[in-house]
C-alpha cells in the first residue's frame, strides 16, 4: 500500500525534479533552435580574414570558413567546387575541411548550452562546454600552424566577399522553422530522458551502483579510476545518444552519486568514444554527395581523429590539473 509519505518522497525525489528538467529542456531547446534559425551566428564569420592569412590559406577557404558558421553543406560544396576546378590541392582541401571544425562547433553551440544546463546545472555544464570549446580552439590553432608550415603564403584577398548577400529570415519564418525543429527533437529527447532518469533514480535507491562498485573494485583493477556510475554514463552515450548520457549524468549529479569532475570526465570520455561512428553514419551520406566517396571517407576519418585527439588532450588536462 502506498502511503502519503511515499507519495511525498516520490514527488520531491523524482516527479518534481523530472518535471522541472523537462520544462527547462523544452524552453532551452526552443530558444536554441530560434537562435540558429535567425542566423545570429553569421557575424562570427568576419573573424576569418586574419586567421586565413596566418594559415597561408586561400580566399576560398576563408569563404568556406565563414559559410560553415551557418551551413556546413554550403561550406563543403564551395571547397569541392574549388578542388574540382584545380584551385585547391588535396592537401589544402584536407586542411580547409579540418579548419571548419570551429565554425561547425559554433553552429551547434547554442543547442549544446541550452541542453546541458538543464541536465547538469550551470557550473558543470559550463565546465563541459568550456572544455569542448577549448578542444575546438586547439584544433583550429593546430590547423593554422600546419597551414603556415606546409603551405606557401598567398596574396591577400576578400574573405567575406563570397558570403551570401541579403538579410536574414524574418521572425515569422524563423519561428516556424524553430518550432518545426523543436517538435521533431523534443520527442526523441523526452523518450530518452524520462525512462533513463527514472531508471537511474531507482537504481540508486536500490543500491545497484554500490554493488557494482564493489564488483568493479575486485575484478577490473585497471579501471578503478572510473566508478560504475561513470561507466554507465559512457555506455548510454555509446549505445543511445548524447542526450541519454546527459540524462544519466543529471540523475547521478542530482542524487549525489557523482561529483562535478567525475561527471564532466565521464561525458568527455563518452564523447570521444561515441561520436566518431555516429558522425560517420550521419556525415558520410551527404559528404559522398559533395566529394568523391574516397575523399569523403578520408575527410571524415581525419576530422574525427583530430577531434578525438584534441578532446583527449583537454580531458587529461582537466583530469590531472582541473
Amino acid at each position: 500500500m502506498v502511503t502519503a509519505p511515499d507519495l511525498l518522497h516520490l514527488w520531491h525525489g523524482l516527479l518534481w525534479p523530472l518535471s522541472r528538467l523537462l520544462v527547462s529542456l523544452a524552453v532551452g531547446l526552443l530558444v536554441a533552435n530560434l537562435i540558429e534559425a535567425l542566423d545570429w551566428t553569421r557575424f562570427l564569420g568576419r573573424l576569418a580574414a586574419p586567421l586565413i592569412r596566418l594559415g597561408h590559406m586561400q580566399d576560398v577557404v576563408g569563404a568556406s570558413f565563414s559559410m560553415a558558421f551557418f551551413s556546413g553543406v554550403t561550406a563543403n560544396s564551395l571547397l569541392a567546387e574549388a578542388t574540382a576546378s584545380g584551385r585547391l590541392s588535396d592537401r589544402e582541401l584536407l586542411l580547409a575541411n579540418l579548419f571548419n571544425s570551429l565554425p561547425t562547433y559554433f553552429l551547434h553551440l547554442p543547442q549544446m548550452i541550452f541542453i546541458t544546463v538543464p541536465f547538469l546545472g550551470a557550473w558543470p555544464a559550463g565546465i563541459y562546454v568550456g572544455l569542448t570549446f577549448s578542444a575546438a580552439i586547439l584544433r583550429t590553432l593546430a590547423i593554422m600552424a600546419l597551414g603556415h608550415w606546409l603551405l606557401p603564403p598567398v596574396p591577400k584577398g576578400c574573405v567575406p566577399c563570397r558570403m551570401p548577400e541579403g538579410t536574414g529570415p524574418s521572425w515569422r519564418a524563423a519561428l516556424a522553422k524553430a518550432w518545426q525543429r523543436f517538435r521533431r527533437r523534443i520527442r526523441t529527447m523526452v523518450l530518452f530522458t524520462v525512462p533513463i532518469y527514472v531508471a537511474f533514480h531507482y537504481l540508486t535507491v536500490w543500491g545497484a551502483f554500490a554493488a557494482m562498485e564493489q564488483w568493479l573494485a575486485g575484478h577490473v583493477a585497471g579501471l578503478a579510476w572510473l566508478t560504475p556510475q561513470a561507466v554507465s554514463i559512457i555506455m548510454f552515450q555509446i549505445m543511445a545518444e548524447f542526450t541519454a548520457g546527459l540524462a544519466a549524468a543529471g540523475a547521478m549529479l542530482g542524487g549525489g552519486s557523482l561529483g562535478t569532475k567525475q561527471v564532466v570526465v565521464a561525458l568527455l570520455v563518452g564523447n570521444i568514444l561515441s561520436t566518431p561512428m555516429r558522425a560517420f553514419r550521419h556525415q558520410f551520406p551527404y559528404y559522398a554527395g559533395i566529394f568523391r566517396p574516397r575523399t569523403a571517407i578520408r575527410l571524415i576519418v581525419n576530422n574525427q581523429a583530430l577531434r578525438a585527439v584534441s578532446l583527449c588532450v583537454v580531458t587529461l588536462g582537466y583530469l590531472f590539473f582541473g
